[in-house]
C-alpha cells in the first residue's frame, strides 16, 4: 500500500514540476498542457476547411473579462463541445445568430469595418496567438500556476474584471445563489476528498449547463464522475481539461491534498 501511495505521489508531483508533458497515472493519462496563450483555444471547423477558408480559433481567454460562460453557452446557445454549433458564416452575418449577436459593429467588432472585410480576426486557425496582447491582460490579473496562468475567479471576486451575465439590458442579473460546498470522497488511498463549491460556479454558469446533462442533481448518481472518465472529457472534464482551470491543479479540487 505504501508503494501504491508513493508511486501516485511522485506521478503528481512529475505533472506538477512538467506541467507541458503528459504522465501516466493508474490506466489513464493527464493530457499535456498548452502554451498558457493557447490555453482555452478552441477550433470551430464544422465546414470551413471543406471550403478551402482558415477554421475560427475562438480564445476563451479574450471573452472572459467580458462575459461570462452563460452568455455564450445559455443564452446563445452554443453547446459545449467544439464544432457542434451549427454556424454557417454568410459572410459573418449568421442570421444575427451566435457570434454575429455581438459581432454586429457596436458590441464588437463586426464582418466589415471602414477598413474592409473582418474575415481573418475571425478565421485565424492560419495566424499565431496574439500573445502580446495576452501578456497585458496577463500582468493585469492575479496568477496561478497552470491553464492561461491567471486566477480568473480570484480576479472577478476581487472586482478586477467584471463579466457581463446577459445581454439584455445593463448585462447584470443575480445568480442563483445555492451557497452549498460537496465533499465527495476520493476512491484512491491517500488521496484526499474532492470539493465542489456551487457558489464558485455559479458566478460564471447556469444551473442547466451542468444539470441534469453533465450531472445529475441527487449526489453520488453520476456514475461517470471518475478520474479515468473526467480524462476522457466526462463529468468536470467537460470543462476542466481546455477551459477551466486543467487537471495539473490537483489542489484546486483536492484542497488536501499533501505535495
Amino acid at each position: 500500500m505504501r508503494q501504491i501511495f508513493l508511486f501516485i505521489i511522485l506521478c503528481v508531483l512529475l505533472i506538477y514540476l512538467f506541467p507541458s508533458s503528459s504522465f501516466p497515472i493508474g490506466d489513464f493519462r493527464v493530457p499535456p498542457s498548452l502554451l498558457p496563450s493557447e490555453y482555452g483555444d478552441v477550433l470551430m471547423d464544422r465546414s470551413s476547411t471543406k471550403k478551402e477558408i482558415a477554421p475560427v480559433v475562438f480564445s476563451h481567454w479574450v471573452h472572459k473579462p467580458k462575459f461570462t460562460c452563460t452568455v455564450c453557452h445559455t443564452e446563445l446557445e452554443f453547446p459545449m463541445s467544439s464544432s457542434e454549433t451549427p454556424v454557417t458564416c454568410e459572410e459573418g452575418k449568421m442570421k444575427a445568430q451566435y457570434c454575429a449577436v455581438c459581432h454586429n459593429g457596436k458590441i464588437a467588432f463586426g464582418p466589415k469595418s471602414e477598413e474592409g472585410d473582418n474575415c481573418k480576426l475571425c478565421h485565424n486557425a492560419n495566424a499565431s496567438p496574439n500573445r502580446e496582447k495576452f501578456e497585458a491582460l496577463q500582468r493585469t490579473l492575479p496568477r496561478s500556476k497552470f491553464g492561461n496562468e491567471i486566477d480568473w475567479t480570484k480576479a472577478l471576486k476581487e472586482g478586477l474584471i467584471a463579466p457581463k451575465r446577459t445581454l439584455a439590458g445593463d448585462g447584470t442579473s443575480k445568480p442563483i445563489s445555492i451557497d452549498r460546498t460537496l465533499k465527495l470522497e476520493a476512491e484512491w488511498a491517500g488521496i484526499s476528498a474532492a470539493v465542489f463549491p456551487h457558489n464558485v460556479h455559479e458566478q460564471w454558469l447556469d444551473c442547466s449547463l451542468c444539470h441534469p446533462d453533465i450531472f445529475n442533481i441527487k449526489k453520488k448518481t453520476t456514475r461517470n464522475l471518475t478520474m479515468a472518465n473526467i480524462i476522457k472529457g466526462e463529468a468536470c472534464g467537460v470543462c476542466h481539461l481546455k477551459v477551466a482551470f486543467p487537471l495539473n491543479d490537483c489542489k484546486r479540487c483536492h484542497p488536501n491534498m499533501k505535495m
